[in-house]
Formats: structure tokens, C-alpha cells, sequence
């Protein structure tokens, strides 16, 4: 199987992966700040399972598929962009209909964590990342390399767990704070629909 040489500098380097600005912890950070710590940690699961779907897909060559097909990949990103085009309009529309005198409306966790797994398996930039990260670290002569790319992929939702776990409770607290006052939560609700509609323009315009 894998050996330390290999585990610890994968390890690393998923950690600072996790740490980089990037789509994954920039919603993390935004439906923690607009939904309170338990969504983000709800949200930054439904992340990390969606890691076990890239995984899978560059254990059994789907990846290459995405990759090598320009119908698929086309497909997959604007799936993807376009559900975040909705959350952006659920965001503006709540910041638009929110009572000032009531509590802000609040979304169940199940609903959250399956949105994580549905913004993580709907960017194939993150299947081609995985296809070409996970490999790296992949020895033939210690064992089949598909069992390998799984313990991989284990590897790297462990380094992000505490990483988007972080910044969920940290953001999660500053929202709970901020969203005391419903202007505020207002507020908060049309910066998490830009955000999202950057990342849907981001994700649309992404190439292979």
C-alpha cells in the first residue's frame, strides 16, 4: 500500500489546496455567514462527499471520459453554473422579502449538505484536478492503483474536513452575530448571491 513517503506530502499539500481561496471554502464561508455555523459545517460535508464522486471517477476512468469529452465536460460545468444561478436568485429574493421585524429564515441541514455535494459534483474542474493530483501519489509496484486512489481521496477529505470546518464555525460565528440586526442579514444574503453568481460566470467560462 501506500507508504509515509508518499501520505505525508499528499497530506500537506491537501491541506494548503484546502486553505486556497477557491470556490469550495468561498461557499463554505458564504452560507456560514448567511445560514449560521451548523449550515457551513452541513455544507463542508456535502463538499466532502462530493470528493468521493471525483475519487470514484478517476478510479474508474470517468475522468478521463469528462476530460477527453468536450459534450461532457460542457454539460457537468453548466449544470453546475446554473444551479448556482439559482442560488443566487434564492438569495436575492430572501434578501428582498426578508421582514425586518422577523427572525431570518433559515434552511434545514439536510437541504444544505446535499447543496454541498451538489456545487462539489457539478464542477468538473474538480474531476481533471483529481485526475491529475491524486495519480501523482500512486505507486503500481505497492498494490492496485484504483485502491490506491481511494485511500488518496480519504487522505484529502480528512485534510479538508477541519480546514472547511474552520471557516464555518469562524464565519458562522460573525454571521450569527451580524444577523441579529435583519438589515444586516439583508445585507449578507444579496453578498452571498453575488458571490454566487461570480462563481457560476467563473465556472461557465472555465475550459478544459
Amino acid at each position: 500500500m501506500i507508504g509515509l513517503e508518499s501520505i505525508i506530502p499528499f497530506f500537506i499539500a491537501s491541506l494548503l489546496l484546502a486553505l486556497a481561496p477557491g470556490p469550495d471554502n468561498i461557499f463554505v464561508l458564504t452560507q456560514s455567514a448567511v445560514n449560521g455555523k451548523k449550515a457551513g459545517v452541513a455544507v463542508t460535508f456535502g463538499l466532502c462527499t462530493g470528493v468521493i464522486f471525483h475519487t470514484t471517477a478517476v478510479a474508474l476512468g470517468i475522468a478521463v471520459f469528462i476530460q477527453n469529452s468536450a459534450v461532457a465536460f460542457s454539460a457537468l460545468k453548466f449544470l453546475g453554473a446554473g444551479y448556482l444561478v439559482y442560488l443566487a436568485w434564492q438569495a436575492y429574493r430572501t434578501s428582498s422579502s426578508v421582514d425586518l421585524t422577523a427572525d431570518p429564515l433559515q434552511l434545514s441541514l439536510r437541504k444544505l449538505y446535499f447543496r454541498g455535494i451538489f456545487m462539489n459534483v457539478t464542477n468538473p474542474k474538480v474531476s481533471l484536478f483529481f485526475l491529475a493530483f491524486l495519480p501523482q501519489f500512486a505507486d503500481p509496484a505497492r498494490g492496485p492503483v484504483g485502491v490506491q486512489i481511494f485511500i488518496l481521496g480519504s487522505l484529502f477529505i480528512l485534510a479538508a474536513i477541519p480546514v472547511f470546518g474552520s471557516i464555518a464555525l469562524l464565519s458562522g460565528s460573525i454571521g450569527e452575530i451580524l444577523t441579529k440586526s435583519p438589515r444586516v442579514n439583508k445585507i449578507l444574503n444579496r453578498v452571498a448571491g453575488t458571490v454566487f453568481l461570480a462563481l457560476a460566470v467563473k465556472l461557465a467560462i472555465t475550459e478544459r
